[in-house]
C-alpha cells in the first residue's frame, strides 16, 4: 500500500540567545546606579540582536524600506543596577499581527540571577513613505520568523 501523506512545511525553530550588556560608567549617577533612561536603550540593543539572530536585521529592514518606530514603552524597576555588572536581557515576542509587534524584556542579575527589570516594547511596521505595512501580506518570509522564536536556554 502507498503512503499517500502529504509532508507539511514546518520552519525549522529560531533559538534566541539573550543578550548581554555590561554596564559602562557614563550610564550610571553619581551613586554608581544606572539612571532609568539606559533601560530603555538596552532594551533596543536586545531587540535589535533577536531581529538579527532572526535573519531579519535593522539594516535589512531598511534595504527593504521597512520602518519600525516605537509606540510605547513601558518599565518596571525591580532593582537597581550598578556599574560593574552585567545584565542579561531575555527579549521575546509577545504578540505580533504582521502589522504590530510587542516584545517582553526580563533583566536579570547575570551573577546572581536576581530580577532587575521588567519591561515590554510596542512597535509596528510601515514603508519609508510612512504607510502601515503588513508583513504578513507583503513578507511572508520574514513574517513567518516570527512563529518560529523560542528562547535558547
Amino acid at each position: 500500500m502507498m503512503d499517500t501523506r502529504v509532508d507539511v512545511y514546518k520552519p525549522e525553530k529560531i533559538k534566541v540567545k539573550p543578550y548581554e550588556h555590561a554596564v559602562k560608567y557614563y550610564e550610571t549617577d553619581q551613586m554608581r546606579i544606572v539612571h532609568h533612561s539606559n533601560y530603555i536603550r538596552w532594551m533596543e540593543e536586545a531587540r535589535m540582536d533577536m531581529m538579527e539572530q532572526m535573519g531579519f536585521s535593522y539594516d535589512k529592514m531598511e534595504e527593504m524600506e521597512i520602518i519600525s518606530p516605537v509606540l510605547s514603552v513601558n518599565c518596571e524597576y525591580k532593582s537597581m543596577v550598578r556599574f560593574g555588572e552585567t545584565v542579561v536581557i531575555h527579549a521575546k515576542v509577545a504578540s505580533y499581527n504582521g502589522v504590530k509587534l510587542k516584545i517582553q524584556y526580563e533583566m536579570t542579575d547575570k551573577e546572581t540571577g536576581e530580577l532587575r527589570t521588567l519591561a515590554e516594547s510596542s512597535h509596528c511596521f510601515l514603508s519609508m513613505s510612512g504607510k502601515p505595512l503588513s508583513l504578513k501580506r507583503s513578507y511572508p518570509e520574514i513574517d513567518t520568523k516570527f512563529f518560529t522564536l523560542v528562547e535558547d536556554e
